[in-house]
């Protein structure tokens, strides 16, 4: 039977509230999420009053005789969504079969075992499942089959084909029940959706940042909020005096500002020494410390200085840029991007704040899954969850989802 009511969900792994605001903004009612670092939780509470948040280790959260699913009303939810930590299998992580953080997923298959929703949605790097040759792809499918969801398909996505100004790799592991017999090729009926989500052409950096101030503040100050013409869609998606689909002026207010007037949160960004300021004046758009001359660079570690290139998209936001900007050089001003402009990269508008030191601010932005690539996960789970209910008779994408995705 088709459900009238919003579609629930459950979020886990929520870190700051990325893949929330994507999959609250695609329609979904999530009933509670579940974040352990207390910096991120502090910014997600600022951003999702009303959402419950469950501040512990996921290990704890509905453990036997736990009153968690009546509490939160978990019973008969439409979708479990989360991307368990993932710096145990990337690149620059320790890439260690046995790092502790590579059991999380576990825990991530042990709470959608105990509430049986009819769709998962699970975010990791690639290297998730390419390290040992495949090693922890056929565990986490085998994993799934074993509680109930052997039709589990894996994506792999690149979040620029959704708006976000970034070229950040991802896989997705899609899934549901085998009770409900899913009626098509789960992996191909993904396929098709996303393909009707990517946008024309990518969002560069320049379209993405260059109507935030060149001037900044000292962590912790806000300034008055910008005026800016000729702006760009995404520009209007982000800023809080346009609204743009998804992302209207009343959705942008709701997050964490209420009636507060217009003012620009997070635009500082670390202190550069002198030297730092002459070297990186040296580097061109896009350039790395390898295009430098060699009485200057070492020789060593030529993405150790990099500038991002206004007419591209970013390379991936991380989140070592905590420790270190100097991967993330402005692309014309002589400083590294501020807090704001990481969040504008990886596609948090404006209205999204960020609470905490400076360094958890951008530590926090790294971690998140980009919220318009959840906002078109969200959109991707719907049309499952739609198929689901329809079973033969589905008729495609709703024709709503293709007006949001129009130029």
């Amino acid at each position: 039977m088709k459900k009238t009511t919003m579609p629930t969900a459950l979020s886990l792994f929520s870190g700051c509230g990325g893949f929330c605001e994507g999959i609250k903004t695609a329609g979904f009612d999530i009933r509670a999420a579940v974040e352990m670092d207390r910096f991120a939780c502090e910014t997600y509470r600022h951003n999702f009053p009303a959402t419950p948040l469950i501040e512990g280790d996921v290990h704890d959260f509905l453990k036997p005789r736990s009153a968690d699913a009546k509490k939160y009303r978990l019973n008969d939810l439409d979708l479990v969504f989360g991307g368990p930590p993932c710096q145990g299998y990337s690149q620059i992580g320790t890439r260690r079969l046995d790092d502790e953080r590579n059991e999380l997923y576990l825990q991530y298959t042990r709470i959608v075992e105990k509430q049986r929703p009819r769709v998962f949605l699970m975010e990791n790097v690639p290297n998730m499942v390419l390290l040992n040759k495949g090693h922890f792809r056929k565990l986490i499918l085998n994993k799934f089959a074993s509680i109930g969801y052997s039709n589990t398909v894996v994506l792999r996505l690149s979040a620029a084909d959704y708006g976000v100004p970034q070229l950040r790799q991802r896989v997705i592991f899609v899934g549901t029940r085998d009770e409900d017999q899913f009626a098509f090729d789960l992996q191909g009926f993904c396929e098709a959706v996303l393909d009707k989500l990517k946008v024309r052409k990518h969002v560069t950096v320049r379209e993405a940042i260059d109507d935030l101030p060149e001037d900044v503040v000292h962590s912790g100050e806000t300034m008055t909020y910008p005026e800016a013409s000729n702006l760009s869609r995404f520009q209007k998606m982000m800023r809080l005096d346009h609204g743009v689909a998804q992302y209207t002026k009343m959705v942008k207010r709701q997050r964490g500002l209420g009636q507060e007037e217009a003012i620009l949160h997070n635009h500082h960004t670390k202190e550069i020494q002198a030297r730092r300021a002459k070297l990186i004046a040296l580097l061109e758009p896009g350039k790395k410390a390898d295009s430098l001359p060699k009485a200057i660079w070492d020789g060593k570690r030529p993405e150790k200085w990099r500038r991002l290139h206004p007419e591209e998209p970013s390379y991936t936001i991380l989140a070592h840029m905590h420790r270190d900007l100097s991967e993330w050089v402005h692309p014309y001003l002589n400083r590294w991007i501020t807090v704001r402009e990481a969040a504008r990269l990886q596609s948090f508008h404006d209205g999204f704040v960020f609470r905490g030191s400076e360094w958890q601010q951008l530590k926090q932005i790294g971690n998140a899954v980009p919220p318009l690539l959840g906002h078109a996960l969200g959109l991707l789970a719907q049309e499952v969850l739609k198929a689901l209910d329809e079973g033969k008779d589905y008729d495609g994408l709703a024709s709503e989802m293709m007006q949001l995705v129009a130029a």
